[in-house]
């Protein structure tokens, strides 16, 4: 592996490494683009601009800054909404011209008012990407509330109703198996992944922690196979 992928800038106004803030590769505008990532959640927030300047600023302050085209100025990012972000970690792609930012999200990311930037879908296989987009919006309830919603229901009352929660369900699965149902085995297996998700989200772990698990265990199976 190019031992120059996705190096590190530190938030403490150093570099990691050799790697040198001349060597990123800003277009003709002097911009380069950046990604803004939730560092908890994984889900992409939105994507903006920054010069050298703003890179700067962000490095040292450890709050976003960007750079403006439309208005052609240095921008922090929450000063007048109040929906600053904390930068955690910069990465930088493997050519040097984007950025992937890190960042503890105060409120939302999107002018709209949605969490993120990109919540209109252009095409959707399903597949394994709803629990991705289920758990986003289970991690989004925990940080923003509302009213009626079940997920924070369970949220406010804590770990071991969301783990009772879990016990039930689990069990409905096991009886909808022994009933010979498909129909009722499917929807209540949908009802366990749910409840498995908010007690992963309240315990902080994500799904990336769970594909990385799954990955350590295959070469050990497919060994003693």
């Amino acid at each position: 592996m190019d031992e120059r992928l996705n190096e590190e800038l530190t938030m403490n106004g150093q570099l990691t490494g050799e790697l040198k803030l001349d060597e990123l590769r800003f277009d003709d505008r002097g911009l380069i683009p950046a990604i803004a990532q939730d560092y908890k959640t994984g889900e992409v927030l939105m994507l903006a601009y920054m010069n050298r300047e703003s890179l700067e600023k962000t490095i040292s302050t450890g709050k976003a800054h960007y750079w403006s085209r439309s208005r052609n100025k240095l921008w922090l990012k929450g000063e007048s909404s109040g929906n600053f972000q904390q930068v955690v970690k910069i990465q930088l792609d493997c050519d040097g011209d984007a950025l992937l930012m890190k960042v503890a999200q105060l409120g939302v990311a999107c002018h709209t008012g949605n969490k993120s930037c990109f919540y209109r879908t252009l095409h959707n296989d399903a597949g394994a990407g709803i629990l991705e987009e289920l758990y986003n919006v289970i991690a989004d309830r925990k940080v923003n509330p509302r009213e009626g919603s079940y997920t924070n229901y369970l949220f406010s009352k804590g770990l071991d109703k969301i783990l009772k929660k879990v016990g039930e369900e689990a069990s409905e699965v096991i009886i909808a198996a022994k009933n010979g149902s498909r129909e009722e085995l499917r929807y209540e297996v949908a009802d366990f992944l749910y409840h498995v998700l908010v007690l992963m989200v309240e315990q902080g772990l994500t799904l990336e922690d769970i594909y990385g698990e799954l990955r350590n265990r295959r070469p050990a199976k497919e060994e003693s196979n």
